[in-house]
């Protein structure tokens, strides 16, 4: 069309091309916003890249029928030239409103542009293909932009889904490791306990009967030395066998067999020591077993702090639970700093899933007392009688 006509038509054909140039440049950023808000990205269309494209619609529909009304163009482009302009501002408005305002925008649209293209041309050509050729151009765009914003949208969806499980299994993965290494530092917690209440008491036995043991045999009473050293021996293999037994967790203690060694320790170590204790078979098998750590670690106190002379253990069962208590005469004026350290610390934690407590301090000028006190465990809910209401 560029090679017909006169300057006139040269200056119209020019102005519509640039504007068609313009219209194309407007289109992408006024697209990518109504996709944004589609996809929930944004509240609201930019209202510059908006504006910016209808009114470069308007300006090239404008040029289009004035180019139509004067013969500078004909109607042969006329379907390519309606679908180039209309299908930008229908793609946009497929996207930023909802159906049935698009469908009234497509009315609007069509009449309007049916009614200047007959204006432009009497004879009606134009305005009947432009009643034909808007709305199907409004309903493609309509057809290819929501399906394809949909699409997006779950596409992202997948993809910020996927995000999350990754997001989510590494925090498992640190929870786990997290959970790996309290589970181990736990376990060396407990392991190391174990074997401070194994071998603290047969320890401070060992260094006492090996000092008496020296003593004798600096007195030329050799048959008593022997004697001692070879409790010593029997207290070390003993050692060695509970040893083992921690290390293989298949260690237990009993109540009765502590009260008597525990006894039968401070006895040899010139210490007059008083029991007395109820009926110990009847108290329930955890209850017993804490309770003999409590005599195990008071005996071992007893001989490793303090200068003793007198000690008693009670073992008492009332109402409220069971109470055992050791107390000695031998407390040291000015108490050592890691006195009542790890080995009341362990016992505590033993205590704890019992509900039991621990008491440990000085009574009086010169005695020491440490009780342990368990509560009795909750009676179980007695069973139905057999025929009563059922709900």
């Amino acid at each position: 069309h560029f090679g017909r006509g006169d300057r006139t038509d040269l200056v119209l054909r020019s102005a519509l091309f640039l504007s068609s140039l313009a219209l194309c440049a407007a289109t992408r950023p006024a697209l990518l916003d109504a996709l944004d808000r589609y996809l929930g990205r944004t509240d609201a269309l930019r209202a510059p890249a908006a504006w910016r494209l209808l009114a470069l619609t308007v300006l090239t529909a404008a040029l289009y029928l004035v180019c139509l009304g004067t013969g500078t163009i004909d109607t042969q482009a006329l379907v390519t030239a309606v679908m180039f302009f209309i299908n930008p501002v229908y793609a946009v408005l497929a996207l930023r409103v909802p159906v049935p305002r698009f469908l009234l925008a497509v009315v609007g649209g069509t009449a309007a542009l049916s009614a200047a293209a007959l204006l432009a041309d009497p004879e009606g050509t134009p305005s009947a293909v432009l009643a034909i050729i808007v709305p199907c151009s409004a309903l493609l765009a309509l057809v290819i932009c929501r399906p394809s914003g949909w699409s997006l949208a779950r596409t992202w969806d997948i993809e910020y889904a996927r995000q999350e499980i990754e997001k989510a299994k590494d925090k498992v993965e640190r929870a786990k490791e997290t959970e790996s290494r309290l589970a181990v530092a736990e376990e060396r917690l407990r392991f190391g306990r174990d074997l401070h209440d194994v071998l603290g008491r047969n320890l401070a036995t060992i260094a006492l009967k090996s000092e008496l043991a020296v003593r004798l045999a600096r007195r030329e009473r050799t048959e008593d030395a022997v004697a001692q050293m070879a409790e010593v021996q029997e207290i070390a293999q003993r050692s060695q066998r509970e040893v083992r037994e921690v290390v293989r967790g298949y260690r237990g203690i009993d109540l009765g067999s502590e009260l008597l060694g525990a006894r039968s320790v401070l006895e040899a170590a010139g210490i007059d020591c008083a029991t007395a204790a109820g009926d110990i078979q009847s108290l329930a098998p955890p209850v017993r077993a804490a309770l003999a750590w409590v005599v195990r670690e008071a005996a071992t106190n007893v001989l490793r702090h303090g200068d003793a002379r007198h000690c008693t253990i009670t073992l008492a069962t009332s109402r409220s639970g069971t109470s055992l208590t050791v107390e000695n005469d031998g407390a040291p004026e000015s108490p050592s700093p890691t006195r009542g350290g790890s080995g009341l610390a362990g016992l505590r934690e033993r205590l704890a899933p019992l509900g039991g407590v621990l008491e440990a301090g000085p009574t009086a000028p010169g005695r020491f007392r440490l009780a342990a006190h368990v509560p009795h465990p909750p009676a179980p809910a007695p069973d139905p009688a057999p025929g009563g209401n059922r709900p």
